[in-house]
């Protein structure tokens, strides 16, 4: 072995060495998460936290089992030694906006060491309306902009926000037999989407739910106050009607109203391309290869949006970094509402 590559394999070593030296100095924080799909969005919002001081590890609940899932998440955080150097990490769901009217809903508002997403899930700021656009820009390779996301979800909330308020109103009861997840999930449902006629499904939304409030005010009408209490009290916890959908059951959203459309739209886009270079080629080999080389190019929708980061603006997320902040520097956790 030459004298030069004795030199870069022991330099390698050290470098090595001392990462590894370095990384055992500081502090190790473990941050528990729900489930594999969960490791990369915590990964993520963690790492800018990481200096020369402290690092975390994300891992999943259980190192001696398959278990996993926000139960686990929190029973093996209590079941443990709590404490600066382990924390919980999950999705919100309706616990957040429940403010501690279950047990579950509790302990996540209650213990420092417990961070949420304040949105329903990670699939819904996978899904923020606006970086939908630079989406399916990585995926077709297609910078053409023929869809406005932001004004569709934005309309799309409108629509779905008075039901929402009377589905969080039933789980706050614990009498969400009388109108669960599933039921409002049902009737948001958009149906088909159709890029020549996009807002069609919103305006069938639309009608859904006024026939459904109609219903709900027939089977208890002496709710208005109360409803009109609770709806002030989600705006204060940042639900508003134009951000609806980010606190919606997240798979709904993302399965069943944002991947269909996204793909739908990206499907236009890719056609586009293509139909580029069949006019612009000017001889057979050339459109072979550069359809060819296109098609290696673009990437399927549905992975693309599991790994969507362009949430780091939406107020979920920066409500979830400053918690974090606040939690590593030693300051109390920010009231309800605030930053």
């Amino acid at each position: 072995m030459s004298k030069r590559l004795t030199d870069n394999v022991m330099s390698d070593y050290i470098r090595a060495a001392n990462r590894m030296k370095s990384k055992k100095a500081r502090r190790r924080i473990v941050a528990y998460v729900e489930s594999y799909d969960d490791v990369y969005f915590w990964r993520m919002a963690l790492s800018e936290f990481e200096d020369d001081t402290r690092y975390f590890e994300v891992m999943l609940p259980s190192k001696a089992d398959l278990t996993k899932g926000k139960k686990k998440v929190l029973m093996n955080l209590l079941a443990s030694h709590v404490g600066e150097d382990m924390i919980a990490c999950v999705d919100a769901d309706y616990d957040y906006l429940l403010q501690g009217v279950s047990v579950m809903s509790q302990r996540i508002l209650e213990n420092k060491y417990v961070f949420h997403t304040y949105a329903y899930a990670i699939e819904n700021l996978q899904c923020y309306a606006p970086s939908l656009h630079d989406l399916c820009v990585m995926v077709t390779l297609n910078d053409h902009f023929i869809f406005d996301f932001e004004d569709w979800l934005t309309q799309y909330s409108i629509a779905i926000f008075p039901l929402f308020v009377w589905n969080i109103w039933f789980y706050r009861r614990n009498s969400y037999q009388d109108f669960s997840i599933s039921d409002f999930n049902h009737v948001i449902e958009t149906g088909k989407f159709h890029l020549q006629n996009p807002y069609q499904g919103i305006t069938n939304v639309k009608n859904k739910v006024g026939r459904y409030i109609r219903h709900l005010h027939e089977k208890f009408p002496d709710n208005k106050e109360a409803y009109l209490a609770l709806k002030n009290e989600l705006k204060l916890l940042g639900v508003t009607p134009e951000t609806t959908y980010l606190y919606i059951q997240g798979h709904h959203l993302f399965d069943s109203v944002v991947a269909p459309m996204v793909s739908r739209v990206c499907e236009t886009l890719r056609r586009e391309r293509e139909l580029e270079i069949n006019s612009k080629a000017k001889h057979g080999t050339q459109r072979q290869n550069e359809l060819s080389c296109y098609s290696h190019s673009v990437n399927a929708v549905a992975p693309m949006l599991k790994k969507n980061t362009g949430y780091f603006r939406a107020t979920p997320y920066l409500r979830l970094k400053e918690d974090i902040r606040r939690f590593l520097e030693g300051e109390e956790p920010a009231a309800d509402g605030q930053t």
